[in-house]
């Protein structure tokens, strides 16, 4: 920090070395044949695991924002601080994260050591990507601070997609930019996929349209011949702003049947929770997009984190198969996924999935890895390795489908993960996954995360991505 901390800052910081004394202390408690995992109540993945009997570590130290440094434009922040008070901190400066993900309950070292991707992606890449340093506890025990170029580079390139295989952020130094009051929105319409597609090619080239300059972009497919892109621009221009915490949805806005853009206006901290209150159109299977029963649904309870509590129910006491059981149909398959796949295969991949898999809509997210000077390799990211200087798009789909009885287990998501592969993309590892062991570490690390896996786990105390993302334990 420039110049002497101010007493909230050196607050902030001796708050921050008391909740990794706890999370020292709650890891040495572990017993040395269990496994360690976090103490956590909360978690936005989507696959089983395996129950831990074994306390796990005591995280409830590290939620707050340590300090920002509103000249250097950055911050430093515990690791399970979520985005919803990050955010709210940084906006009294003018300033946000670089890449802000969707739903408030996310955490920055959730986000880091998972993957995490928004609006801002085609520009600012992925949150990983912002990150300056990180404070891990390791597998060994061990809290080191690891960087781009100092003795811990390895672990710091091999951090992201790692999901707590390879030890738990207790801080991260991040850059912020600054931002305007208000995002002023353009939705636009296509009745084509490859015009969507060549339309998004040119704008993440341009980084405008129509003479307009775009700091945000992503995407809504409802139907082969309905889809949008919507451009934000960051304004200080007063004006009248849409609230959609209320009775009005934000997705079903972006519709509409005209040639020309339909024009729209947030304040900055609308936009970035845009997607939260419904769960982007998730909500709707709680019936919460019904006016009749929206009007009584509490306010509160109108975002992602009470949502995901229900889908918990369901999932522990199979509420869902139970309904189907009812209505003689067998259970459901569940297909809650992102994918990557490179910008000029997008249509071609739309394409089969509105043919083959009967989920509707799609979220799209353009993004470019922003960190491509640094000369650590062709693939800087090597547990998640896309390619520096190419346009990939993120598409997000989450439901669930019919299954046939006798099918395969996980039909659906395997023909997916099939797909993907075929089309040179990615799959982010938050929800179920079917690979073999031989694919799977073809695309997520291989040799690289086996030494990195040698170097910071040696007595293999926290689980191996395989098996914690495959094979769900």
């Amino acid at each position: 920090m420039a110049g002497r901390a101010p007493a909230a800052q050196e607050s902030g910081f001796a708050a921050h070395r008391a909740g990794v004394d706890r999370l020292l202390a709650s890891y040495r408690a572990i017993p040395r044949e269990a496994n360690v995992r976090l103490a956590k109540k909360t978690s936005n993945l989507f696959r089983a695991r395996a129950k831990n009997t074994a306390p796990g570590l005591d995280v409830s130290g590290l939620t707050q924002v340590i300090a920002v440094d509103p000249q250097a434009r950055t911050a430093d922040v515990a690791g399970m601080t979520t985005y919803e008070d990050l955010v709210a901190t940084t906006l009294r400066y003018g300033l946000a994260p670089l890449v802000v993900p969707q739903l408030k309950t996310i955490t920055l070292g959730g986000a880091v050591t998972g993957l995490g991707i928004e609006s801002t992606s085609f520009r600012s890449g992925l949150p990983h990507e912002s990150v300056l340093e990180i404070d891990i506890l390791t597998g060994s025990g061990e809290i080191i601070t690891a960087t781009p170029d100092n003795e811990y580079a390895d672990l710091f390139r091999g951090f992201p997609n790692s999901y707590g295989t390879l030890g738990y952020s207790t801080r991260l130094k991040i850059e912020l930019e600054p931002v305007l009051p208000y995002v002023a929105l353009r939705h636009l319409r296509f009745h084509d996929l490859r015009e969507l597609e060549a339309t998004m090619d040119r704008i993440v080239a341009d980084r405008a349209y129509a003479g307009e300059r775009v700091d945000y972009l992503d995407g809504v497919v409802f139907t082969g011949d309905e889809s949008y892109l919507t451009l934000g621009r960051q304004t200080d221009e007063p004006g009248p702003v849409s609230d959609y915490t209320d009775m009005d949805i934000f997705y079903r806005s972006i519709q509409h049947d005209g040639a020309e853009p339909k024009r729209d206006r947030l304040t900055i901290h609308d936009y970035l929770w845009r997607w939260d209150t419904d769960w982007f159109w998730c909500s709707r299977a709680f019936g919460t997009q019904n006016p009749k029963i929206r009007r009584f649904w509490p306010k509160r309870y109108r975002r992602s984190s009470f949502y995901w509590k229900l889908i918990a129910l369901d999932h522990k006491y199979d509420i869902g198969d139970k309904i189907e059981a009812r209505k003689g149909n067998p259970p459901r398959e569940r297909v809650v996924q992102d994918i990557e796949v490179p910008i000029e295969r997008t249509a071609e991949f739309l394409d089969w999935f509105l043919r083959e898999i009967p989920i509707e809509p799609i979220w799209l997210c353009p993004l470019r890895l922003r960190d491509t000077d640094r000369e650590q390799s062709n693939r800087p990211w090597p547990l998640y390795p896309l390619e520096p200087k190419r346009t990939y798009v993120n598409v997000g789909f989450w439901s669930a489908v019919p299954t046939t009885p006798g099918q395969q287990e996980g039909a659906a998501n395997r023909a997916i993960e099939h797909k993907v592969s075929e089309l040179d993309g990615h799959k982010s590892l938050y929800s179920d996954a079917y690979y073999g062991q031989d694919e799977f570490a073809a695309l997520y690390g291989g040799a690289i995360y086996t030494e990195l896996k040698k170097r910071y786990d040696p007595q293999h105390r926290l689980l191996d991505l395989y098996s914690k993302a495959v094979q769900r334990k």
